[in-house]
């Protein structure tokens, strides 16, 4: 009998609005930095879907903690 082992990584991405480089609230960057993806092509998503997307974005600024000092 195989026994198998999960090991907790220490090392769990999260999502987190940082204070520099935001526009309104962060949160476009916050999505960009934890897809890896530049902030602008996010943005770009967002001002598209602006109508489906702004219910979505104010959730994700209520719902994303704000980066610490």
């Amino acid at each position: 009998m195989q026994k198998i082992v999960l090991k907790m990584s220490s090392d769990i991405k999260k999502i987190i609005r940082p204070k520099d480089g935001r526009i309104v609230a962060g949160v476009c960057l916050a999505v960009a930095h934890y897809i890896g993806i530049d902030v602008t092509i996010v943005r770009i998503i967002f001002v598209l879907l602006l109508l489906p997307g702004f219910l979505p974005y104010v959730l994700l600024w209520i719902l994303v903690p704000e980066e610490k000092q």
